[in-house]
């Protein structure tokens, strides 16, 4: 295997095959020590983790795939912590796709004069660019089109996506007495323009409550697999 990028929740390597393959890490997107989703760099490390956020992936992976949504995910070792990927090109130099159901953390900062904090939100999608130095700056749909970045039509599907996927989690979670209030993702796409979920979908990138209260994210994992 060949070192092809170290992430921060992950490193990447290539595989002879023409794959990837993703080693999870134990380290979590936050702030000050304070778990984060939406934040952009290393707030904490958290023992486990990383193998919990494999653990859901590999579950929710499945289950989006079975409902015929295309995704990276080929198959994952427990044991390495690693997950095999279809190759994929990222929107851009790489792209944060956020699904929110309720009006919280960066969005509520942002727009706290027109919403209460914890308002309803109509699986609300926007997209930010990754970069640190600039805070990961929001951008519109015509954006992405008159940038280059992507496609109207890509917008469209990876929007269309990003709601049917989250509805998945959401239901899945609400099962368990859990409510969904963000999630985020991260979509490529393949060698014909396809557009394709890749990453992770694991308790590190979303924000869950129950009874009204905030669940971090290896508490949300022990509860989910309960």
């Amino acid at each position: 295997m060949k070192l092809v990028y170290k992430g921060k929740t992950k490193d990447v390597f290539a595989l002879e095959n023409g794959n990837y393959l993703l080693k999870f890490k134990d380290d979590c997107t936050g702030k000050d020590g304070v778990f984060d989703p939406g934040e952009n760099a290393v707030g904490l490390t958290i023992d486990g983790v990383g193998d919990v956020n494999l653990r859901m992936s590999i579950y929710f992976f499945e289950k989006v795939n079975a409902a015929g949504i295309l995704t990276h995910y080929v198959n994952a070792s427990l044991a390495d912590t690693t997950m095999e990927v279809l190759p994929a090109r990222v929107f851009g130099k790489g792209l944060e796709v956020i699904c929110r159901h309720k009006a919280v953390g960066s969005f509520y900062r942002r727009y706290s004069d027109y919403i209460e904090e914890g308002a309803d939100l109509p699986d609300y999608v926007e997209m930010t660019f990754k970069n640190d130095e600039k805070g990961d700056p929001l951008v519109t749909k015509e954006g992405l089109v008159a940038l280059g970045v992507m496609t109207d039509e890509q917008y469209e599907d990876m929007k269309a996506m990003t709601q049917k996927i989250t509805r998945i989690v959401a239901d899945d979670l609400l099962e368990k007495g859990l409510v969904l209030y963000d999630i985020k993702f991260e979509f490529g796409y393949d060698a014909d323009g396809n557009v394709m979920l890749i990453d992770e979908i694991a308790s590190g990138n979303m924000r869950v409550y129950k009874n009204g209260e905030y669940i971090d994210p290896m508490t949300l994992s022990e509860l989910f697999f309960a």
